[in-house]
């Protein structure tokens, strides 16, 4: 991998040199845009708009349109004049907890090698985030752009994340987040049995990318002169079902994928009353009963001869 930044970790008193590369990649098709008649690449000139003629790379510089149309140019030596620290520096400014932490700030990651004289300090303050279970929110200027940013343990590495700035996170604006939307119990317990029937440990390797597969295989087949993969029709339900008939339905599918047994129903008592009134009346039928035998076996048993007196 090749390098894009080099600077230190700003630790305390402590300084950590380190190498930043970056630690994702997309792995999407690019497309050109070519001649359909016989896929010659299309070129873009660079032309002003003012006067008409294409403009050499070197000629070019950086312009800012102001709310009134003028347009400010900034050259190169306009940004280094900007009153930030712009020293390659990673300054850590804080440690806090890692669920503290919204992921929607998160923006691109990177992964930090330190120096060869650095290895000792690098590894302690991976550790320390390791065992403590904190991140350190951190400070750095990218290509003449600070930004804020957050280191991490993960493995035997550190990784940092750049971070948007809280005015970069658009506020949510819906009009259902105005309204009062009610939830009825038994929908959110079978909600709570479908989370519980489908939960598991995340592996990335679990999931495949058929997107790309997809794709590999059509440009295949038509670089070939194949015949080119259909798309499967989707299946058509041609039923419309309330919320909690879907709710049990997918909580269905998600044990018999799992192979689990479908619980067993409960079985119905064999005298079942209608109410509580009609149980109570039940019971005082039979105690009643009893009451009348017992009197019964009472009147026909022999009664006791007195003792005589002496």
């Amino acid at each position: 991998m090749r390098s894009v930044w080099r600077g230190a970790i700003s630790f305390g008193l402590v300084t950590i040199g380190v190498r930043l590369y970056t630690a994702t990649e997309e792995h999407d098709f690019r497309f050109h845009q070519v001649h359909r008649e016989d896929g010659g690449r299309i070129r873009y000139k660079r032309v002003c708009q003012v006067c008409g003629e294409e403009v050499a790379y070197a000629d070019i510089a950086k312009g800012y349109e102001l709310d009134d149309g003028r347009v400010v140019v900034m050259d190169s030596e306009d940004f280094d004049k900007l009153p930030i620290n712009t020293d390659h520096a990673i300054d850590v400014l804080e440690f806090v907890p890692a669920e503290e932490i919204d992921p929607i700030y998160f923006q691109k990651s990177y992964y930090l090698e330190p120096d060869k004289a650095a290895t000792r300090p690098y590894v302690l303050l991976r550790t320390a985030l390791e065992r403590s279970g904190q991140l350190a929110v951190v400070k750095i200027t990218i290509r003449q752009r600070e930004t804020l940013a957050m280191l991490r343990a993960r493995e035997d590495l550190l990784v940092m994340h750049t971070m948007l700035w809280p005015d970069e996170v658009r506020k949510p604006d819906f009009d259902f987040l105005d309204g009062d939307v009610e939830v009825r119990p038994q929908e959110l317990k079978m909600a709570s049995s479908l989370v519980e029937s489908m939960a598991g440990s995340f592996d990335p390797g679990d999931f495949t990318d058929d997107y790309t597969e997809a794709m590999q295989k059509l440009i295949e087949a038509k670089a070939e002169g194949a015949e080119l993969p259909e798309q499967p029709e989707a299946e058509e339900t041609g039923e419309v079902i309330d919320l909690m008939t879907a709710l049990e339905r997918s909580v269905e599918q998600a044990r018999s994928a799992r192979g689990e047994a479908k619980p067993a129903e409960k079985k119905p008592a064999a005298r079942s009353s209608r109410s509580g009134g009609s149980a109570r009346s039940s019971g005082a039928s039979r105690s009643k009963a009893a009451a009348s035998k017992a009197k019964e076996t009472k009147e026909k048993a022999p009664a006791k001869k007195k003792a005589k007196p002496a």
